[in-house]
């Protein structure tokens, strides 16, 4: 399906930088902490040749989550991961490089300084710490631009589940902080200048990087207006894009369309070439359901993001990551969030990159 591009404009307050194909909602892939594995390969580029194999476009992947959960522990099978100082390094890596070849057109990097936690400005930050998170997105995307500069790829590099990091628990009643809302506008601030230094410096090349804030609560501002980030930090800080990380909505998908138009309505307005709000995790739980419920809701939810003009909507996940039980080795050991199972039979959801693929024309 095709969505025009003027009333896509009219919808959505959308990035001042061109976003590929911004009309065309690629359907994409989080490869993130997988619980299990198929073959000897690294289990980075693992993943990604099964999400190739599917016929997606964008993959998302953890280039960084933080210092509990770096690439090593994200991706360990079949690796040598080398410690790193700087994302520059960690993007350099054999492992990366290689998965940065691959023939994707969009690759989510969720994207966190090396050595720190991703919600260490939560008590307040630094100008040493704005400094040295605009001098390593600044270095990232450099990086990315001139090592890739004849590809046509695009890059966006987020967070992570920001209304979680803004209140330091998982816990949707546990009110963020005046300091921690505070904070939070000038860390994304500063890994925006990073970007667009970065975009500067690099000059003019045929790949993009863009950055975005991840939200993950949006129905308390319908509901109760709890303090969250859509209300709270974004009409206050710049940024290309905005992921919707929808579990909040997951069984609602009425809520889910009215998330999307709370969060185009609370951003700080950019001049607009295509809609800027993206869905940057979404899905539903095989074990307890069955393959035909998740493909009707994974289909009406995509069906509802194409609608929007949201530029990626990304299904949660490649291999699911919550096992129920120790030692999980079975399907029934794992909650069900996969297109691969754990017999490596797959999801009916792949029905959708099917789909995609002949909308495409490709063979």
């Amino acid at each position: 399906m095709r969505v025009d591009r003027l009333a896509c404009m009219l919808i959505c307050s959308a990035v001042s930088l061109h976003v590929a194909h911004a009309a065309d909602t690629q359907l994409g892939v989080a490869h993130i902490g997988g619980g299990y594995a198929f073959t000897d390969r690294d289990a980075l580029n693992e993943g990604a040749a099964a999400i190739e194999s599917l016929g997606a476009r964008c993959i998302k992947v953890g280039l960084a989550l933080d210092s509990e959960k770096p690439s090593s522990a994200l991706y360990p099978g079949h690796s040598r991961w080398p410690v790193v100082a700087s994302l520059v390094d960690l993007a350099a890596t054999p492992y990366f490089r290689e998965l940065f070849e691959r023939d994707f057109e969009t690759f989510i990097l969720v994207t966190f300084r090396p050595g720190r936690p991703a919600g260490y400005w939560r008590d307040g930050i630094t100008e040493a710490d704005e400094r040295e998170e605009e001098k390593q997105l600044a270095d990232l995307t450099r990086y990315l631009l001139t090592t890739y500069v004849q590809s046509h790829k695009t890059f966006v590099i987020q967070n992570w589940e920001g209304d979680w990091a803004i209140r330091g628990a998982f816990n949707p009643a546990t009110s963020p902080t005046e300091n921690a809302i505070a904070s939070m506008i000038r860390w994304l601030a500063a890994r925006q200048r990073g970007v667009e230094r970065g975009r500067r410096e690099a000059g003019v090349g045929r790949s993009t990087v863009l950055h975005a804030c991840e939200v993950n609560l949006v129905t308390p501002v319908v509901r109760n207006a709890t303090p969250v980030v859509t209300t709270h930090v974004l009409p206050h800080v710049d940024i290309d894009l905005v992921s919707y990380s929808a579990w909040d909505t997951k069984d609602d998908l009425g809520a889910f369309e009215e998330a999307l138009g709370v969060i185009t309505s609370k951003r700080r307005a950019r001049q607009s070439q295509g809609c800027s709000v993206y869905v940057g995790e979404f899905g539903y739980p095989e074990t307890g359901s069955t393959p035909d419920v998740v493909l009707q809701r994974t289909a009406e939810r995509l069906d509802v993001a194409r609608r929007f003009g949201c530029p990626y909507a990304v299904y949660w996940q490649l291999y699911c990551n919550e096992p129920i039980a120790t030692g999980a080795r079975n399907n029934a050991d794992f909650r069900g969030f996969w297109l691969i199972r754990p017999d490596g039979t797959r999801s009916r959801v792949c029905e959708l990159f099917d789909s995609e693929r002949t909308l495409r024309g490709d063979d």
